[in-house]
């Protein structure tokens, strides 16, 4: 029943969906399934199989919530065959609320009181239009607490009203309406325009809601909360009257009862039916703009983790200060410290002679291979002073994104490191091992603190964690992990593994050693069969028992290698890296090896290029030495710079001081883009120009250049 919903919303075919359902119900996880379970969904990739699993997981909760409303529609006996075939039927969430909105227990309403004082049988006549004078039938109902016709009336108009808001086809009326005609405002609150001034560029804004953009109405939304805005819907009160008279044909005949009628509808919009429609609107914008920061902030995340790394070298990190100086580690080639100490070679100590000595010293001690320094404070003048020493052989130098590196110094997995030191070593050490692998240091740092997003305190929480999680885990496992050298922290996003897998990996590596093969993992406490399966391909052993474990070839599918061996006449350890060879197999005679298609080209392209790391390689990189801060930049100066953050807008791009320049999405191309990620990525090395210098608000803005 849901491969067919599914289908109709995603374009997959039914019999892809079915089995990427059934897979996902026995555990199989999104990279598994993508990268090993290709003959069963037809080769859908992680992006597909995720759009299918959301959807699945939407209408299992859809599914439950319609138990609980037809439960409650039966309990209070009001459940027919009609309206029981109707919440059969849907699969929508506002349907299905509004299909329920009726029947909701409700209290303290202005309607439920009017009906305690016996007056739903007026409203009833009333809206049947069963007398030209429904003051006389009013009279009827004047008892009790009903001291007059007034109150009767009034009363029969809050039941009408109620009855208004709750009509199914009313509310879509109105619906239309706001998505042809509704304008999103922002105004100031009064008094505290000065202190709310980062958001002035909203003090009397407006914008049709269906076309302002996510960054727009997450700044609102976020200046309405913070007290400095007013944000409200418009434009829509006139044209859904109007709608909602010609429903009832409400006309200007002089008949009382469509007086009444009339009154009702207009109480029901403003009181009822709007504030519940702007809400519904305002959260349904919301969350698309939700989905569109967590989109971008996914894709910089995933750029971010998949930044080039420099690989197993041994180096020297620095955090830049100037009173309290720059924290020095030297760093073995897995990343482990070796030393540490303070040096000052800026004022106010600006000890540079006793500084250059010891970090030359140090570099020939333990062979240092590179040095990585900051880019927080003092980082341009760190650099340079790197950079003028004389070592006694070539280091290279280069500057690394702090971002995080504070968050994860103070954390508990931090001072499970390094519970010796404080946080000033633990944050070099971080900005070390960012340069030697940033995946593996990164994963221990919640991405919202690692600098390339944008409003991601504002969106909803728990959607941005998912999709988080999820890059994290498709990144570690696209990449693979070194089963013998990776922390417990890189291990948990393994898939089939987990927090508890990954705790007896490593403690099993500290009692037994290195892993030899990849069979021993099943010794590994808690690590069944079901884990193996999941995680074996995804883990890699350097010189073992077997050269496949170095590759993202499955054990379960050795035996196709050993075939393939064996038909070329050589060796499994001679098939590795051996293109010429593995050129002239062909694809169509191996189908018949116990693999499909799929399979056999993935093992082909593995054994050409085994253990192959995606990443590319990491380059220098170096400022221009004239800019120091925002005083020294003009425009019409072309500078070099690094991308650090993309959004929907445009990109910001650090070109070595304080403040980072914008360039606008406008000012990326001369032809039309509509997502800068069209032309730019994270981290990369561009040429700007200098369009408009704010000295005051602290804004640059540029235009990117096409320089090769």
């Amino acid at each position: 029943m849901y491969s067919k919903i599914i289908e109709e919303k995603t374009g997959i075919g039914c019999r892809q969906i079915e089995n990427t359902i059934q897979l996902l119900e026995e555990g199989a996880t999104i990279p598994f399934i993508s990268r090993y379970r290709k003959e069963r969904t037809g080769g859908l990739d992680e992006v597909q199989i995720s759009g299918i699993k959301d959807e699945y997981d939407r209408l299992c909760e859809l599914a439950k919530r319609k138990e609980f409303i037809t439960a409650a529609i039966e309990k209070a006996g009001k459940m027919t065959d009609q309206l029981r075939e109707r919440i059969g039927g849907c699969w929508e969430q506002e349907v299905l609320e509004d299909i329920y909105l009726p029947f909701k227990t409700k209290t303290r309403t202005k309607a439920e009181t009017a009906r305690k004082l016996g007056l739903e049988p007026l409203a009833a006549m009333i809206m049947k239009r069963e007398t030209g004078n429904p003051e006389n039938l009013a009279r009827r109902f004047v008892k009790g607490d009903v001291k007059d016709t007034d109150s009767a009336l009034e009363g029969a108009r809050h039941i009408i009203a109620e009855w208004v808001s709750e009509n199914e086809k009313i509310r879509n009326i109105v619906r239309s309406v706001y998505s042809r005609n509704a304008t999103i405002c922002s105004k100031a609150v009064k008094g505290k325009e000065e202190e709310g001034i980062k958001y002035r560029d909203y003090f009397d804004f407006s914008e049709p809601l269906s076309r302002c953009s996510s960054h727009r109405l997450l700044a609102m939304l976020r200046g309405e909360r913070e007290g400095f805005l007013k944000v409200s819907v418009t434009d829509v009160e006139e044209r859904s009257l109007e709608r909602m008279a010609s429903f009832y044909r409400l006309s200007d005949s002089g008949n009382k009862c469509d007086e009444q009628i009339e009154t009702a509808v207009k109480d029901a919009f403003k009181r009822l039916l709007k504030p519940s429609i702007d809400t519904e609107f305002i959260n349904q914008a919301k969350e698309k703009a939700d989905w569109e920061a967590i989109d971008v902030f996914a894709s910089n995340t995933r750029q971010l983790l998949l930044s080039p790394p420099l690989g197993q070298k041994r180096v020297l990190a620095l955090d830049p200060g100037y009173r309290t100086g720059c924290k020095l580690v030297c760093l073995d080639s897995q990343g482990n410290l070796l030393h540490n100490e303070t040096i000052y070679p800026h004022p106010p100590k600006n000890e540079r002679a006793m500084a250059a000595k010891k970090l030359t010293k140090l570099v020939e001690a333990y062979n240092i291979e590179a040095i990585a320094i900051g880019n927080g404070t003092a980082s341009r003048e760190t650099e340079e002073f790197v950079t003028s020493l004389r070592y006694d052989r070539e280091v290279k130098v280069f500057v690394v994104s702090e971002d995080g590196a504070s968050i994860y110094s103070a954390s508990k997995i931090a001072r499970e490191e390094f519970p010796e030191y404080d946080v000033t070593v633990r944050g070099a050490v971080s900005i070390g091992r960012r340069l030697i692998d940033p995946l593996a240091e990164l994963v221990k740092i919640d991405p919202k603190s690692i600098g390339v997003g944008q409003y991601q305190y504002d969106v909803d929480q728990s959607m941005l964690k998912k999709a988080l999680d999820r890059v994290v885990e498709s990144c570690v496992n696209r990449v693979g992990v070194n089963l013998n050298t990776a922390s417990k922290y890189l291990l948990q996003y393994v898939s089939g593994i987990g927090s508890q897998i990954a705790d007896n990996i490593v403690e099993y590596r500290k009692e037994n050693g290195a892993f030899r093969n990849r069979e021993e993992l099943k010794k590994v406490p808690r690590l069944g069969p079901k884990a193996f399966e999941q995680c074996a391909g995804f883990l890699r052993i350097k010189e073992g028992d077997n050269p496949l474990d170095n590759s993202a070839v499955h054990p379960e599918s050795y035996h196709i290698v050993r075939e393939i061996a064996s038909r070329i006449g050589c060796k499994v350890e001679e098939l590795a890296g051996n293109s010429q060879r593995l050129a002239k197999l062909d694809i169509g005679e191996l189908k018949g090896i116990g693999a499909g298609e799929y399979t056999v080209r993935d093992i082909i392209a593995e054994l050409e290029k085994p253990g192959l790391d995606p990443r590319s390689e990491i380059k220098v990189f170096e400022f221009d030495k004239s800019v120091r801060s925002i005083d020294d930049v003009r425009p019409g100066m072309e500078l070099p710079g690094i991308v650090t953050n993309i959004t929907r807008f445009g990109c910001f791009v650090d070109f070595g001081i304080k403040e980072n320049g914008l360039i606008h999405i406008s000012q990326m191309s001369d032809r039309f883009i509509s997502d800068p990620a069209e032309v730019v990525s994270l981290h990369q090395h561009v040429y700007v120009k200098v369009l408009e210098v704010d000295t005051q608000r602290k804004r640059i803005q540029l235009r990117l250049l096409q320089k090769d």
